[in-house]
């Protein structure tokens, strides 16, 4: 046996006890007459004494000789602790080393493995072996556990049944770029890894299991945004014989189930918002509403004036930033060199301080007298004290850019507060997105979303005006789940494929397994997925997935503890029949 207990479990109740503990050892303090050791699992730690009084030469020389991470064995008496310590809670007792064993002698450690650790990203990615033993990254693995049998849990209990799905399946051109893998019985043939379990579930569906989920990892072969992994992993569900209704209220319901479980907080209102009510209030589909600041439109206000800018502008908009009109000069141009910025893109920024007597003062005071800009106030809802500040310019890209500097904003002053918990259904979202540069549409969650009841006529006289039969699940800002109801009949599916631009036989080739399943009595059906990594992360209070993942990719995709992507041998591509042919 190598451990009687763990490190984190000793109390003053085992006081007089003779115990076994295995570990590592996180550090020694060597007085002369007396070493402590503290030795350290992923329970917590416990702090070893041996000292010239009672413990022999032998053994204390070999205490001292201990390095840090070293793996070692002790047994020993528990005794009360002279000097406690009330941050640990072992801290009220230490063990009296009577035995000692190395398991394991380890080099010294690239970076301390402490909660605060000299280690930078780069450096603790290189050895993530060693990042896991710190307390903070295990408590997220942890955290993410905890959340994952929480989900299994509800859905079990719900009468939803786990299905495993393939990993190596046919590519299919569902909007991101997949992982090929090369087939070595099948000469010139591919795998691609799933960017979803899409049709599977679909296809579970028409096999009559009524209730699916799966806790499964998907692939996209995407240049990583911020915050993006190449793999990653979804809770996969699909429900028969259900409308949109049925599948919102057991998600709803999921959502407040591990708020509560997890977090000990009780949610009961899932506000409901149009997608063209999200991109006017707020500039995006994912809107953070646990603040204000929503979107005021100024157009009929501000042009027909002499202010050039705004009289040509597709959009004039503006949000009231509570408090900010105390800003200086110096923090007002540096908030417009903020927006300027390549990662946001505006021209420049307007603003308005609502001053305290009620009187205002702008930039643009030339152009706009005290009437005018009262108007300003009027529409935004600014009050005494606030900062109003206004973009301009093409309607699509200055609602993005707007969006931006309101999240910025509500960063700087504290209101994205990661113990509170705003969640937010969007729903009818366009069917199909409009390609600007190719002029074709293609779909906007995916091909197989069906469109809402009575408007699939529209797909032939005005494609961009059809709504989707789709909903995303919004938490703080972030989409954390997102799902549609499926077309189930092949009429619909094989319309929907002309209005992507597929020939009959590209369909066919792509898809026909899925289309002639469908002949076969394919009950209605939908379902959602959640994005485990965001809501996780989110949950643990937290925005960064990267936290929660135990072996994540860095931002080029890449596992440098690993050291992959990685080339492979001639041999290995004879066997495979590839040849590299790679383009300067």
């Amino acid at each position: 046996m190598y451990r009687s207990h763990s490190c984190g479990e000793l109390r003053e109740s085992h006081i007089g006890t003779t115990v076994t503990l295995s570990g590592w050892v996180s550090k020694t303090r060597d007085k002369g007459f007396v070493v402590w050791v503290d030795i350290r699992d992923r329970y917590g730690i416990t702090q070893l004494v041996l000292d010239e009084d009672r413990t022999s030469k032998e053994l204390l020389e070999q205490a001292r000789n201990l390095g840090r991470e070293f793996v070692i064995q002790i047994k020993g008496e528990v005794i009360e602790r002279a000097s406690k310590n009330a941050n640990i809670p072992t801290g009220n007792i230490e063990v009296l080393v009577s035995e000692l064993t190395i398991l394991n002698e380890s080099k010294t450690p690239p970076f301390t493995i402490e909660n605060e650790t000299d280690g930078g990203e780069d450096l603790r990615m290189k050895y993530r072996y060693l990042d896991i033993r710190r307390k903070p990254v295990q408590n997220n693995l942890i955290f993410r556990s905890k959340v994952t049998m929480e989900v299994r849990k509800f859905l079990s209990g719900e009468g939803f049944i786990e299905v495993e799905t393939p990993y190596l399946i046919k590519s299919t051109p569902e909007g991101a770029r997949d992982f090929v893998v090369p087939s070595r019985m099948n000469e010139g043939q591919f795998y691609a890894l799933p960017q979803s379990p899409q049709t599977f579930k679909q296809l579970l569906m028409v096999g009559g299991l009524d209730k699916y989920f799966q806790i499964v990892k998907c692939f996209r072969d995407e240049d990583l945004r911020a915050d993006r992994q190449p793999e990653f992993t979804q809770i996969d569900c699909e429900m028969a014989f259900v409308e949109q209704e049925d599948i919102l209220n057991v998600f709803e319901n999921l959502t407040k189930y591990l708020l509560k479980e997890v977090n000990g907080v009780e949610i009961d209102s899932f506000p409901r918002m149009t997608y063209d009510e999200a991109m006017s209030k707020y500039g995006n589909d994912k809107p953070d509403i646990r603040f204000g600041m929503e979107f005021g439109e100024l157009n009929t206000v501000t042009q027909h004036k002499e202010f050039g800018v705004f009289n040509s502008a597709e959009l004039v908009v503006c949000i009231a930033v509570p408090g900010a009109a105390s800003y200086t000069r110096k923090e007002l141009d540096a908030l417009v060199n903020w927006v300027k910025r390549p990662q946001v893109g505006a021209n420049g920024m307007v603003y308005v301080k609502c001053n305290e007597d009620g009187s205002f003062k702008s930039t643009v005071d030339k152009f706009y007298d005290q009437d005018d800009l009262a108007k300003w106030a009027a529409v935004t809802g600014a009050k005494p004290g606030d900062l109003i500040c206004v973009l301009s310019g093409d309607a699509n890209k200055t609602r993005t850019q707007l969006s931006a500097l309101r999240m910025e904003m509500a960063t700087r002053l504290g209101l994205r507060k990661p113990n509170e918990f705003a969640p937010l259904w969007v729903v009818d979202f366009p069917l199909l997105e409009l390609d600007e540069e190719t002029g074709h549409y293609h779909a906007m969650h995916h091909p197989f979303t069906s469109p809402k009841p009575g408007q699939l006529e529209l797909l032939d006289t005005d494609p961009g005006a059809v709504r989707a039969n789709a909903y995303d699940l919004v938490l703080n800002g972030n989409e954390i789940g997102g799902g549609s109801i499926r077309i189930h009949d092949k009429e619909t599916q094989a319309t929907m494929f002309k209005h992507l631009g597929f020939t009959p036989e590209e369909a066919k080739a792509q898809f026909g397994f899925l289309m002639d399943a469908f002949q076969y009595g394919a009950p209605p059906h939908g379902g959602l997925a959640f994005g485990l990594d965001r809501l996780v992360a989110i949950l643990g209070g937290q925005e960064t997935i990267r936290d929660f993942i135990a072996f994540p990719k860095n931002n080029s995709g890449r596992d440098v503890m690993i050291d992959a992507p990685a080339t492979i041998d001639d041999e290995q591509l004879k066997e495979l029949n590839l040849k590299l042919d790679i383009q300067e």
